[in-house]
């Protein structure tokens, strides 16, 4: 894989970093997209999270890759921090190994990234795998109550699913963001290991007065939490409920963070007694006992956090989501 210029000359000033645990082959499918784009990354960075597949093993097959072992299981947030700070270029583009990149991935969020300078992160079009004719996602939307989810997930696509437009935060399995932006947040949060960190990090970007913007033509095909057990697995479920209320407690601004905490913690006490007749309230108390554990820490985090905050509460307030329906 070796770098090459643009269209217009310039060359590509882009990181993509890879966080890999137990992907087996998908992590070959995974660089072999990447090698087919029409725009090359400089360098792509493969974080191997000590996998025990051999996974990893396929990085040297393609040039300008670079494998970081660091020996443990980092998890995602700390993983791409590994791989932030031997990064150089103007953007750093990260890509999850069950995701892969149509030709035009990267040319298409380098060309919205240069037309929107007041924009900091970019999200893809994630099509399913399986299934590319229904979406796996356009972005992450966040709730005044602190749900969170994927907008458009497991929706036929349609015309309006064309169209660029904002969003709370792209989705990290695949997105582009400005280098500059990511170390001035601090990278992601790497206590919440993995699950939300994204939305995290898109609500503190957004704190610090910077917008997102959905990219449709930038394209790829997404399997979905292939290597931790599914969306509903246990893992899922334990660190998306525990991250939930630490994304909520750290970010949600001033008069909002009162005004909405009813409403996030019916939200909290609805979804443990739901998944409880479900039978996996065990789950969920756990991650419960968790989150309430770390308040401490995170309202530390809260104060440097909203210490730094340009966005006005206003401009928070308009990006919710306030509707009902997820409900």
């Amino acid at each position: 894989m070796t770098r090459t210029a643009d269209r217009e000359g310039d060359t590509a000033n882009v990181s993509v970093v890879i966080v890999n645990w137990n992907s087996g082959d998908m992590l070959r499918q995974c660089l072999a997209s990447l090698a087919t784009q029409l725009v090359l990354p400089d360098i792509v960075w493969v974080v191997d999270n000590a996998s025990s597949d051999g996974s990893a093993h396929c990085v040297h097959e393609f040039p300008n890759c670079r494998l970081l072992s660091p020996g443990a299981n980092l998890g995602f947030a700390a993983g791409n921090n590994l791989a932030f700070r031997q990064c150089t270029s103007e953007f750093v583009a990260l890509l999850n190994p069950d995701a892969f990149a149509d030709p035009c991935w990267l040319a298409a969020l380098l060309a919205a990234a240069k037309a929107n300078p007041d924009c900091a992160s970019f999200g893809s079009r994630q099509l399913a795998a399986e299934r590319p004719e229904f979406l796996d996602g356009t972005g992450d939307a966040y709730h005044a109550s602190g749900l969170v989810w994927r907008q458009r997930h497991g929706k036929l696509q349609q015309p309006e699913d064309l169209q660029a437009c904002q969003i709370f935060s792209p989705c990290a399995a695949a997105a582009l963001y400005r280098r500059d932006a990511l170390a001035t947040a601090g990278g992601f949060d790497e206590e919440h290991f993995c699950y939300l960190e994204d939305v995290d990090l898109g609500f503190r970007l957004r704190l610090a007065g910077h917008r997102a913007l959905y990219v449709p033509d930038a394209v790829v095909r997404h399997v979905g939490s292939a290597t931790s057990g599914g969306q509903h697995s246990d893992f899922a479920l334990y660190h998306g409920h525990r991250n939930l209320v630490w994304t909520y407690v750290k970010n949600m601004p001033g008069a909002l963070f009162w005004l909405c905490l009813p409403l996030h913690i019916l939200l909290n006490v609805v979804t443990l007694l739901v998944f409880a007749v479900r039978g996996r309230g065990h789950v969920m108390l756990r991650a419960k006992r968790d989150a309430l554990k770390g308040l401490p820490a995170m309202w530390v985090k809260r104060r440097a956090i909203q210490k730094k905050r340009r966005a006005s509460i206003g401009g928070i307030w308009r990006v919710l989501e306030k509707g009902l329906s997820r409900y």
